[in-house]
């Protein structure tokens, strides 16, 4: 919940980098409120109000955290534009997602060094 709550306090925050760890578990609790929505959207008869409110809530911080991401593979955050092309681009993106953070690089210091929060 730590990371969710991080993402959420740094939703401008394009500089900089995120570790695997932040960005996977921001989708996962992302992932798990969305489907609670849901499912209360469904026990109350109303369709996709508060699914849609929590997805622009959610917009910018997912930007941010996926530009940071990228930028934690060594990759400049326009890589996210490579997500608009169907099937492909998303694959490429996870892909990206899932690799390994580089040493330092022109983003900054190694999120996973010793010394930084949550680590």
């Amino acid at each position: 919940m730590q990371w969710y709550l991080k993402v959420l306090k740094d939703y401008v925050a394009f500089t900089g980098r995120a570790r695997r760890k932040e960005y996977w578990m921001f989708i996962l609790f992302n992932f798990i409120v969305s489907i609670v929505l849901s499912l209360v959207e469904n026990m109350i008869g109303i369709t996709q109000v508060l699914t849609g409110i929590y997805s622009l809530a959610v917009l910018l911080p997912s930007l941010g955290v996926t530009v940071r991401r990228l930028h934690d593979t060594g990759r400049s955050g326009w890589w996210i534009l490579i997500g608009l092309i169907p099937l492909i681009g998303t694959i490429v993106l996870i892909v990206f997602m899932c690799q390994d953070s580089q040493e330092d690089n022109q983003y900054g210091a190694n999120p996973k060094a010793a010394g930084n929060a949550f680590v």
